[in-house]
C-alpha cells in the first residue's frame, strides 16, 4: 500500500513502483517506537481514545505479533499504518512520513552508537590489558616503517587504544525529535510537541547531519583500525615475525598447504575504503538538497545500516584476532638490539656534554655512515629514561 494513493487515479507503473521502494526494513522497531509516541501525543491532544493508544501499544509492542513488510508495501511506515488496521487510519495525522523517519532514523542512529561504544570499549580494554602484560617487552618503534627508536610493545599497543579512545567520543548518539514538524510546517492539530523538539521544522525533516556524524565516526574508526590491521600484517609475516596468527581468527590457502593468512586483519583493511566512500556518498547526496524534505534523502539509509553491520563485524573478529595473537618476544627483543636504533640517544649525550644538538647530530651520523658507531647504553636504558613509566 502507499499513503498517497488517494491523489491519483491510475496506479504507477510496475517499474517506477520497484525503483521507489524503500529498503527500510531495520528501521522497523524503531519507527514502531515512535509511533507509538506519536500515538500518545494523539491521544493527550483527543484525536485518539485511551482504548485506541492502548490498541497501538499492543500492536507495536516488541512481544507482539510483528509487523510484516509486505511486496504491497511503499515502506516500512505504510506496513505499521497497513498492520494497525482500523486506528491506523488516524495514526497519521498531524504527522508526515518526512518527519516520522527522521524520528526512526535518529533512534536507529542512537542503539548505532550506543552498539559501537560498547564495543570499542572491549577491544580498548582488551589493548590495555595485553600492554600491561608486555610494558618490558623491547621492539623497535617506526618512522617511514624504518627502524627508528627503542620503545616497548606495551607503548605500542597503547598507541592503538588512544586511538580507540577518540573513536569512543565520537560515537556520540543524536538528541532532538523532529516529531510535530509534520511535512515541513508543523500541524494546525493542537498536538503536544515531544520532549527536546527541534525547533525549526523545516531544519528538523531536512536534516542529516546525524546520519553524516555516525558515518564519519565510523569512517575515522575503520581508518584506525586500517592501521592497526596493517601493522598486524606486516607482524605476522616471516619477514617480522614479531607475532603469529591464531587459528581462532586466521584462514588457509585453498592450494598452498602451509599458508595461514590473516584474512581478519586484510579484510578490516579493505573495509576502510568502504567506510569512507559511505561517507562521501551521502555527503554528495545532501550538498544541494533544497529545504526540506527531497527523496533523495531515502538514500541516507542503506549506508548507515551497512556501516553498522560493518564496525560491529569488524570490531568483534579483531578482537578475537587481538585476544589469542600470540607476540614472539624473542623475535621483538632481536629488533629491538639494533644498535643503530640507539643514535638518538648518542646525540643527545654529547648535547648534555655542552655540544650543539647539529655538531653532535653530525659526529653521531658519519660514525654510523662509517660503520663505527658503538652505542653508549643499551635499549632497556633508552625505553627507561624517555617513555612513561
Amino acid at each position: 500500500m502507499s499513503l498517497w494513493s488517494a491523489r491519483v487515479s491510475e496506479g504507477l507503473d510496475p517499474a517506477v513502483v520497484e525503483f521507489l521502494r524503500a529498503d527500510d526494513g531495520e528501521l522497523l522497531p524503531y519507527d514502531c517506537a515512535a509511533t507509538v509516541e506519536h500515538a500518545t501525543r494523539l491521544c493527550a491532544a483527543g484525536i485518539l481514545s485511551a482504548a485506541e493508544l492502548a490498541e497501538v501499544e499492543a500492536r507495536l509492542s516488541p512481544n507482539a505479533n510483528g509487523v510484516v513488510i509486505c511486496a504491497s508495501d511503499e515502506d516500512v511506515h505504510s506496513a505499521i499504518e497497513r498492520h494497525l488496521a482500523e486506528v491506523g487510519r488516524k495514526i497519521h495525522a498531524g504527522r508526515s512520513r518526512n518527519d516520522q523517519v527522521a524520528a526512526a532514523l535518529r533512534l536507529y542512529i542512537v542503539d548505532a552508537c550506543a552498539e559501537a561504544r560498547a564495543a570499542i570499549a572491549l577491544l580498548s580494554a582488551l589493548l590495555l590489558e595485553r600492554a600491561t602484560a608486555e610494558d618490558s617487552t623491547l621492539m623497535p618503534g617506526y618512522t617511514h616503517l624504518q627502524r627508528a627508536q627503542p620503545v616497548t610493545l606495551g607503548h605500542h599497543l597503547r598507541a592503538w587504544a588512544a586511538m580507540l579512545e577518540r573513536d569512543h567520543a565520537r560515537f556520540e548518539p543524536p538528541v532532538g525529535s523532529p516529531l510535530g514538524s509534520g511535512a515541513l510546517a508543523g500541524t494546525t492539530l493542537p498536538i503536544p510537541p515531544p520532549e527536546a523538539q527541534i525547533p525549526n521544522s523545516l531544519d528538523a525533516v531536512a536534516d542529516r547531519d546525524f546520519a553524516l556524524d555516525y558515518l564519519y565516526a565510523a569512517a575515522v574508526l575503520f581508518v584506525h583500525l586500517s592501521r592497526i590491521a596493517e601493522e598486524l600484517v606486516l607482524w605476522v609475516t616471516t619477514e617480522f615475525g614479531f607475532a603469529r596468527l591464531p587459528q581462532s581468527a586466521a584462514t588457509g590457502s585453498s592450494m598452498m598447504p602451509h599458508k595461514l593468512n590473516p584474512d581478519v586483519a586484510e579484510l578490516v583493511r579493505g573495509k576502510a575504503g568502504t567506510a569512507i566512500g559511505r561517507l562521501t556518498g551521502l555527503l554528495a547526496t545532501v550538498k544541494a538538497l533544497p529545504l526540506a524534505y527531497d527523496r533523495d534523502l531515502q538514500e541516507d539509509k542503506p549506508p548507515v545500516f551497512a556501516a553498522r553491520k560493518d564496525v560491529a563485524g569488524a570490531l568483534a573478529a579483531l578482537t578475537v584476532l587481538l585476544a589469542d595473537l600470540e607476540f614472539d618476544r624473542d623475535a621483538l627483543a632481536a629488533a629491538a638490539a639494533d644498535p643503530s636504533l640507539l643514535a638518538t640517544d648518542a646525540a643527545e649525550a654529547l648535547v648534555a656534554q655542552g655540544i650543539p644538538f647539529r655538531d653532535a647530530y653530525e659526529q653521531i651520523a658519519a660514525s654510523v655512515r662509517d660503520g663505527a658507531f658503538e652505542p653508549g647504553t643499551t635499549a632497556a636504558e633508552s625505553v627507561a629514561a624517555r617513555l612513561p613509566k
